[in-house]
């Protein structure tokens, strides 16, 4: 880390101890949990013996059939470069498969060399609509009929909001831009309120193990994990967050937020039985 960077930093959490003192003091006091989950995955050893099954499986045999993404970009071999790491398809097919066949709006904001907007189209089919973002200006060529592409910095706010008003729907947005801290946080603040109920925003090559936005992403899960003192039985109101956001997904250089189709109203825990254990 440059001596900018940690200035940055320093300013950062000076920043936040003056706005927001109660809060920021309790998130360091869980320093010392962060530190030993990091430690002990870091030893991780599996109670599993014997394990000879590759770290990276040989995906043209073993999903591609079942995967019509990885299909496609193994049976891509000319034309328009698509470059994914070969783990990513069975996530982007996990999260991304409903959609298919729907009146879709997707965004890919790394457009790089226009291969995966035709990638995207073959997958979502005929009535999806794709939106392409990027820096630089050779990749407004790559515009079409069912494709437009937009010429900005993600990491300006202004840039999106001039966005936001001529596109009004996105269901699925995919990062694949310059992958620095401060363009993925700025496009997630941005963009993540902008994405239709029923959505997924999915970062990728979220890379190294002190990475900005996966620290941000974090504190993402902790207020996702909010509770109020009230008791199960009687139900808990969720917070405006957890009312909209249903699920955050972790995978190797990836995170995944999925939205609730339908604000959640109320948790509730309600108990069914007859016989129970005197201790609670």
């Amino acid at each position: 880390m440059s001596i900018h960077s940690k200035l940055v930093t320093l300013f950062d959490m000076a920043e936040c101890l003056i706005r927001r003192p109660g809060m920021t003091l309790r998130l360091w006091s869980k320093l010392p949990c962060t530190v030993r989950a990091f430690s002990y995955s870091q030893v991780w050893q599996s109670d599993v013996a014997n394990q000879t099954a590759p770290l990276v499986p040989d995906s043209q045999t073993t999903t591609a059939s079942t995967n019509p993404l990885e299909a496609f970009f193994h049976s891509h071999e000319k034309g328009r470069g698509i470059w994914k790491w070969l783990h990513y398809f069975d996530i982007y097919h996990h999260h991304f498969q409903r959609f298919v066949g729907r009146e879709v709006h997707v965004l890919e904001i790394g457009v790089y060399s226009g291969g995966s907007l035709d990638m995207w189209r073959h997958y979502f089919g005929s009535k999806c609509r794709i939106y392409g973002v990027d820096i630089e200006e050779a990749c407004k060529q790559y515009e079409n009929e069912y494709a437009q592409v937009f010429i900005g910095d993600q990491a300006d706010p202004r840039f999106w909001k001039a966005f936001k008003e001529r596109v009004p729907t996105i269901d699925v947005l995919i990062d694949d831009g310059g992958h620095q801290t401060r363009q993925q946080i700025v496009t997630l603040e941005e963009m993540l309120p902008h994405l239709s109920p029923g959505g997924v925003y999915l970062c990728e090559d979220i890379h190294g193990e002190h990475n900005g936005f996966s620290a941000l992403m974090q504190g993402i899960v902790a207020n996702l994990n909010a509770k109020t003192s009230t008791g199960p039985e009687s139900g808990v109101n969720p917070t405006h967050f957890q009312a909209c956001i249903r699920s955050v997904h972790f995978y190797p250089y990836v995170t995944v937020i999925e939205k609730n189709e339908v604000p959640v109203r109320r948790f509730v825990a309600p108990r069914h039985g007859t016989e129970w254990q005197p201790f609670l």
